[in-house]
């Protein structure tokens, strides 16, 4: 498997999980001539009272010989997350509220070892 299939897989058992957890799975690998987002989900609160959009990056390491997967959510990384944020925010005249979001997987076979909202 190469790392690009590796990779997609991971994403889509990342949206699994959240959609285990109440996320609504709005798009996955959105594309932009300029930015990337791995997920876009709708996260409900309690009640359905509050909703907001939650832009995920996905971070997959087989084995932690490079490291964990969210060590590799530098500055430079929040840019360019926070960049195409804005652009999928504008491009579809999304008013609500809006968040950044990490999940790390990792292993043989590939589960999910940490998940951060609000980064």
């Amino acid at each position: 498997m190469t790392n690009y299939s590796a990779g997609h897989e991971a994403e889509k058992m990342a949206a699994r999980y959240l959609e285990k957890r109440g996320y609504k799975i709005v798009a996955l690998n959105w594309r932009h001539v300029r930015a990337e987002i791995d997920i876009v989900a709708l996260k409900r609160e309690a009640f359905g009272f509050k909703k907001y959009l939650v832009f995920f990056e996905v971070k997959y390491r087989k084995t932690a010989e490079q490291g964990q997967g969210l060590d590799y959510i530098t500055p430079k990384k929040l840019k360019q997350m926070q960049f195409a944020a804005q652009l999928y925010v504008s491009e579809h005249n999304y008013s609500g509220e809006y968040c950044l979001g990490a999940i790390e997987l990792a292993g043989e076979p590939v589960g999910v070892t940490s998940i951060i909202e609000q980064i």
